[in-house]
């Protein structure tokens, strides 16, 4: 692959995580403006939609061999749809209860979550950076919850904190079954498991056709295709880079809910929240680093094997 053909590929990779990054923050927004305020029928809606969206470019995909494809995902495929599942009613009951910032900036930390728990359960080693950035990460965090203790936004910190549990668990399974799973199958099956879970608590179903409106854009655009754009876009990124613009989400999140909607988060969360925010840049634009001068010393390593 010649220079300017990889440039071109990572250029398109930056734009479509980029692209997923503006698809995902637009939950706040669509969530603040509905009339619907009932969770569970939200995260209903939202799941149903994306699970009509995902199905229909898997068959667009596949074609007749979508059936083999979602049985090919497994035991392991099974249960990372059940953990996505987990993320996407916690993510929503989360927002019921607490800043949309505060959302995304817990959900954001699932790389130290997914770091700790492989150094526990798979014993991987973490870096001492990691470490470093993990610990401004929790004082981040503590200062988001003394915060809460007096706003009454508590709860809703300590159901967003599922999110990046259930992803390193989901993580840790996977490697520990050295399993690779088709993200679309999944997803597909993460939908299912989220709209039963959900339906006994939302019903009956009262939406109006705004809401239903809203949630098709939540459902289509906000969940599935952010996520399809991320999945595009990893050929073409490394994992430090998928990190480091995954971040983005938090920030445009944050932003776009404040100035449309008007729900600006204290001043207290928002230094806790950019400790955490400013923890995990360091932290991947450390990693990048890393992977950069690994590619360069094996590079030398090749032209000096091949002068040889």
């Amino acid at each position: 692959m010649t220079d300017r053909s990889a440039r071109a590929r990572h250029r398109r990779g930056v734009l479509l995580m980029l692209g997923a990054t503006l698809c995902w923050s637009t939950a706040g927004i669509l969530v603040r403006n509905m009339d619907l305020r009932d969770s569970w029928e939200i995260t209903f809606w939202r799941s149903l939609f994306m699970t009509v969206f995902i199905s229909g470019v898997l068959l667009w995909q596949y074609g007749g061999k979508v059936r083999e494809r979602m049985r090919a995902v497994g035991l392991p495929g099974v249960l990372a749809g059940a953990l996505w599942a987990l993320m996407y009613v916690c993510f929503i009951l989360a927002l019921g209860h607490t800043t949309v910032g505060n959302v995304l900036v817990l959900s954001s930390i699932a790389p130290f979550t997914s770091a700790l728990l492989g150094a526990l359960f798979l014993h991987e080693r973490i870096a001492l950076r990691t470490w470093a950035t993990m610990s401004l990460a929790i004082a981040g965090i503590c200062v988001m919850f003394v915060d809460s203790l007096g706003r009454g936004g508590m709860l809703g910190n300590l159901i967003a904190l599922v999110i990046p549990i259930a992803f390193a668990v989901n993580v840790v399974i996977l490697r520990r079954a050295h399993a690779q799973v088709d993200m679309l199958p999944t997803l597909v099956l993460s939908g299912l498991f989220s709209m039963a879970v959900a339906l006994p608590f939302a019903w009956p179903l009262e939406p109006t056709a705004r809401d239903v409106g809203l949630l098709a854009v939540m459902g289509t655009v906000q969940l599935g295709m952010g996520v399809l754009l991320m999945i595009r876009a990893t050929p073409h990124l490394s994992a430090a880079e998928i990190g480091l613009l995954a971040v983005l989400e938090t920030i445009f999140g944050t932003l776009s809910t404040w100035v449309v909607v008007g729900e600006r988060p204290s001043a207290v969360a928002l230094a806790g929240g950019a400790v955490v925010v400013g923890a995990l840049v360091v932290n991947e634009l450390l990693a990048l680093r890393n992977r950069m001068a690994d590619e360069a010393e094996e590079a030398v390593r090749e032209v000096s094997g091949a002068g040889h």
